[in-house]
């Protein structure tokens, strides 16, 4: 048995396992069992899920999401997977195949396009917010926080507005059902995702866009490296997957985030009176709350690492959580501290040729989240209990506040 950690003691050491991420999703207890295994089993090992590998050191993580010769993301690249294993791209594709997707949706995500973005995404959270503000509060996370992003995914892919509220629901709904390894609810809302992206597709082709302003005529007009068109069943599933990709974090770090400042009155005035310091308040938070506890790649060939043996085709998750919270990286690593002055390394979008192509949208929508909500109140804070998120994130996804508004 490779099992070499000291405080594993529980009957599930008959089966190898370090840890259970079955037993608890409250976040301070996952983030206390990483800072245990860190220093005494830092590749970790479970059989749920299917069996899988847990790296929680800073470097570790860093070097295996960087590698993406040895650690590919073609087998597995999230644990728990779809429950029907259907693969897209460009997360579920190895280099050089992915490398034509990516180009084409971060050729959408330019400074320009941003820009042109913004004030009707601040709008739009307007609109969100003052739904739970006419009543005094609400849960930030399932009302605001699922509904804004899908306005943020909306604008972004050129949808009709009326296929927002739609996209929010749906997503919702095919989000739950993948945590919970549902595979009828996930079929079910799947098929709906698939049938926008595949009426998407069909009227780019017809009606052609900007491939610089519109994700989806991009990728019509992508090629490979042999000068081919993508092949339209990947483009679907390439839209496909974006409709949700921006759908999973944003409710889940805005949880933390809110449940943050409800308990940091002082950093929550400091920040309403200088929104100035927004931007890099949420770049903290992202480090500090990273949701990401899944992220999987696989080996492609036999690695020793600390000890153990990580054999090809064994789910390796890249613990971003864990690794932005690594003491030997991070001075005070539990701690918000403002204009930290290695905050860039963080990893709370990945690293690699695989982290998030949508960062620069996901930072901007989470600045005009929290501008919108802090200059919309004189104070919010937690009047309920917390729900918290499954594999493969964690956080909170149910965060009730009580908000008084200017």
């Amino acid at each position: 048995m490779l099992n070499k950690c000291p405080f594993a003691k529980t009957a599930s050491d008959l089966l190898g396992d370090d840890f259970d991420p079955l037993a608890t999703d409250d976040p301070q207890s996952t983030f206390d069992e990483y800072d245990k295994l860190r220093i005494e089993c830092p590749v970790a090992r479970t059989s749920a899920y299917g069996s899988y590998w847990l790296l929680t050191r800073y470097e570790d993580v860093k070097n295996a999401a960087s590698d993406h010769t040895t650690f590919i993301s073609s087998v597995k690249a999230v644990v728990p997977s779809d429950p029907r294993g259907l693969r897209r791209p460009p997360l579920n594709f190895d280099a050089p195949h992915h490398g034509p997707y990516r180009r084409a949706l971060e050729k959408t995500l330019s400074p320009r396009r941003l820009l042109h973005l913004e004030r009707p995404l601040e709008a739009q959270a307007e609109i969100e917010l003052e739904k739970m503000l006419a009543k005094g509060g609400g849960d930030i996370c399932a009302e605001f926080g699922a509904c804004f992003p899908a306005w943020m995914e909306a604008l972004w892919l050129n949808l009709d507005d009326d296929l927002a509220p739609l996209l929010a629901k749906t997503a919702s709904e095919w989000v739950n059902g993948w945590r919970l390894m549902d595979r009828d609810a996930t079929t079910r809302n799947s098929e709906i995702l698939y049938q926008l992206a595949k009426d998407l597709v069909a009227d780019r082709k017809v009606n052609l866009r900007d491939p610089e302003e519109d994700p989806v005529s991009s990728l019509l007009l992508e090629r490979t490296a042999e000068g081919e068109p993508l092949l339209e069943e990947h483009i679907i599933g390439a839209v496909r997957q974006s409709l949700v990709v921006g759908m999973v974090a944003p409710p889940v770090i805005l949880g933390s985030v809110c449940r943050h400042l409800s308990e940091d009155q002082k950093l929550q005035e400091k920040l309403r009176q200088e929104p100035e310091l927004i931007p890099a308040a949420v770049e903290e938070f992202v480090r500090l709350y990273s949701p990401y506890r899944g992220f999987a790649r696989t080996p492609s060939q036999e690695v020793q690492l600390h000890d153990r043996i990580l054999r090809p085709g064994e789910p390796v998750t890249m613990t971003y959580a864990s690794a932005n919270r690594d003491p030997e990286h991070w001075n005070s690593p539990n701690e918000f501290i403002l204009h930290r002055p290695n905050l860039a390394s963080h990893l709370g979008f990945g690293i690699g040729r695989h982290q998030c192509a949508g960062r620069p949208l996901a930072r901007m929508g989470l600045q005009i989240a929290l501008r919108v909500l802090l200059k919309s109140t004189t104070k919010f804070e937690v009047n309920g209990p917390f729900t918290f998120a499954r594999m493969p994130e964690v956080g909170l996804t149910g965060c009730p506040l009580a908000m008084y508004s200017v």
